[in-house]
C-alpha cells in the first residue's frame, strides 16, 4: 500500500497484517504479538504500530507529572541514541528530546551521563542504573531499512522505577519522513505520559517579514513546528494576513491585498500549492477562519464605519450575515463542535469578547475585566478560549472558560498578538513585535502560563497559525 501525501511521500506494506481496506483501527494477533494498524486517512502517514510481545504496558503507571502553575517540576527523561542506523538513529533521537524539551514538561539528561551507551533494544535496560541518574523516564529505539531502502524505525518507553515498559511501537516509511517520525514518537511520549493528545507532528503558518517598517514585505510561509523545513507559499507581491488552518485538512484561509486591488480572500492546499479566490470585496475584509467541519469559513467585512460577521459556504460561495450591530464585530472563531462562534466587538463602546449561536442571534458579552480584549480563539478542546488584552501599554495573551469565568493571563509584555492553538489544547504560539524596526518573533506557551519558549523563523514573523497532526488530516 502506497500513500502519497506531496511533499511527505510514505509507504508501509501491511500484507501479514490483513487488508485494510478503510480509515481506522484494526485489532488481532499473529506470532504471538498483539498488532494494530492505523490507517488514519487517505493523506496521512500509514503507520504499523505494535505492542511487542512480553512487554505490555503495566496497567498503571508510576510516572506522573502535575502540570500546573504553582507546583511543578518537569520529568527527567532519558532519549538513547536509536541502533541500527547511527547516523539516523542519532537524528531520530535528537528531533525526540529536542520536542520534548522544548515543551517545557520534560527534562532530557544529558548524553554524558548515561550509564549505558550501547543499548540492545530486544533486552531491558538496567533499570538501578538509569535510576541513578535520576531518569525516570527512558526512550530506546532501532533504525533500519528494509531491501526496498523503506526505513523501519522501533521505540519503546520504560518506566525505570516500575522496571516496565509503558509504550512500544513499531513505524515503517518512506526514508525521508525520518523527521517525521521523531515528531511522531515524541507524541507518543508526550500522550502516554501526560495524557495529552500530541502537537509535534505539526505544520504552522505564519507570515514571514522581512525590508523596513515602512516598506515591509509579507509572505505567506509555512514550517513544522519545530522551525525546520520552511517554505514559501506566496512571492510577496501581495499583502498576506491572518492565515488560518482548516481544522482537518492541508487547506490555508488568508486574506491578500495588491496594491490598488480589492482586499481578497484566498485558500491555498499547503501540499500541492494549489491556490483559488474564494472572494473579492469591494470593502474591507479580514479574519478568515473554517468551520471544523471545513465547509464554510467566517469573515468580517467592512462596509462603511461597520464590521459584521458573515459565513461563506465554499460549494456555492454564498455568504450570509450573522451580526446586524452598528458596531466592528471582527476575528471569529468556531467552537470545536460548530455550535457557537466567538468574536470581538465594541458594541459596547470599548473592544469585548462576545459569544453567540453559530446561526447568528443574540450575542452575550463574556469578557470583563480591565481594557481592551479581542482576537478570541476557541480551544479545540472547547474548555478555554484564548484572547489578547490591551491594557495601558501591555498587550497581554490570556484564556478564559467559554462562560468567562476562570480568566487567566499567560504571558504580558509589549504587543503580543495572534493566539493560536495546538490540537492538544495545552499550547499556543502567538507573535510579540518590540517595535521599532525590528519585527514580531513567534513564542509559544502552554495554559498554565509556566513554559514560555521562543520558536526559531528565517526572520521576522507574525500571525501564526497551528495545523492540526498531520496524521489526521485529509
Amino acid at each position: 500500500m502506497t500513500v502519497d501525501t506531496g511533499r511527505d511521500r510514505c509507504a508501509a506494506t501491511l500484507a501479514t497484517l490483513g487488508p485494510a481496506t478503510a480509515p481506522g483501527f484494526r485489532s488481532g494477533a499473529t506470532g504471538g504479538r498483539a498488532w494494530r494498524a492505523l490507517v488514519a486517512g487517505p493523506r496521512a502517514l500509514v503507520m504499523l504500530v505494535l505492542a511487542l510481545a512480553g512487554l505490555a504496558a503495566p496497567a498503571a503507571a508510576e510516572i506522573t507529572i502535575t502540570v500546573d502553575r504553582s507546583n511543578f517540576q518537569p520529568l527527567p527523561i532519558a532519549v538513547t541514541d536509536f541502533s541500527g542506523d547511527p547516523e539516523l538513529g542519532a537524528k531520530i533521537a535528537g528531533i525526540i528530546a529536542a520536542d520534548l524539551k522544548r515543551c517545557g514538561y520534560f527534562v532530557p539528561i544529558d548524553k554524558a551521563a548515561f550509564p549505558e551507551r550501547s543499548m540492545n533494544f530486544d533486552a531491558a535496560p538496567q533499570f538501578a542504573a538509569w535510576q541513578a541518574i535520576n531518569a525516570q523516564a527512558l526512550v530506546t529505539g532501532r533504525v533500519s531499512r528494509d531491501g526496498s531502502g523503506r526505513l523501519k524505525t522501533e521505540y519503546r518507553l520504560w518506566d525505570t522505577a516500575a522496571g516496565q515498559q509503558l509504550d512500544g511501537q513499531q513505524f515503517f516509511t518512506d526514508a525521508n519522513n525520518w523527521r517525521r517520525i521523531g515528531h511522531i514518537i515524541a507524541d507518543a511520549v508526550l500522550t502516554r505520559i501526560t495524557g495529552f493528545k500530541g502537537m509535534f507532528d505539526t505544520r504552522i503558518a505564519f507570515v514571514d517579514e522581512s525590508g523596513s517598517k515602512e516598506n515591509r514585505r509579507k509572505r505567506l510561509a509555512m514550517m513544522d513546528q519545530d522551525g525546520a523545513n520552511v517554505r514559501y507559499l506566496t512571492r510577496g507581491e501581495d499583502m498576506v494576513v491572518t492565515p488560518r488552518f482548516s481544522f482537518n485538512s492541508q487547506d490555508v484561509a488568508f486574506m491578500s491585498q495588491r496594491r490598488g486591488e480589492q482586499p481578497r480572500v484566498q485558500i491555498v492546499n499547503v501540499e500541492t500549492g494549489q491556490r483559488q479566490v474564494v472572494g473579492n470585496f469591494p470593502d474591507m475584509t479580514s479574519s478568515p477562519r473554517f468551520s471544523p467541519d471545513g465547509q464554510r469559513i467566517l469573515l468580517s467585512l467592512q462596509q462603511g464605519g461597520n464590521a459584521n460577521i458573515y459565513v461563506m459556504d465554499l460549494a456555492s460561495r454564498t455568504t450570509t450575515r450573522l451580526t446586524t450591530a452598528s458596531a466592528i464585530d471582527t476575528s471569529p472563531s468556531y467552537s470545536p463542535d460548530g455550535q457557537r462562534i466567538v468574536f470581538e466587538s465594541d458594541r459596547g463602546g470599548s473592544p469585548q469578547i462576545y459569544v453567540m449561536s453559530a446561526s447568528g442571534g443574540e450575542a452575550k458579552r463574556i469578557s470583563f475585566g480591565e481594557g481592551r480584549y479581542g482576537q478570541p480563539v476557541w480551544s479545540p478542546r472547547g474548555d478555554y478560549i484564548a484572547f489578547t488584552r490591551q491594557k495601558g501599554g501591555t498587550f497581554a495573551i490570556g484564556i478564559m472558560k467559554p462562560d468567562g469565568t476562570g480568566e487567566r493571563i499567560l504571558t504580558e509584555g509589549f504587543h503580543n498578538e495572534g493566539p493560536t492553538w495546538a490540537p492538544n489544547g495545552q499550547f499556543l504560539m502567538f507573535f510579540r513585535d518590540p517595535g521599532g524596526e525590528a519585527g514580531g518573533k513567534l513564542y509559544m506557551v502552554d495554559v498554565t502560563g509556566r513554559v514560555e519558549v521562543p520558536i526559531p523563523t528565517p526572520g521576522y514573523a507574525s500571525d501564526p497559525a497551528w495545523s492540526g497532526l498531520l496524521s489526521e488530516m485529509r
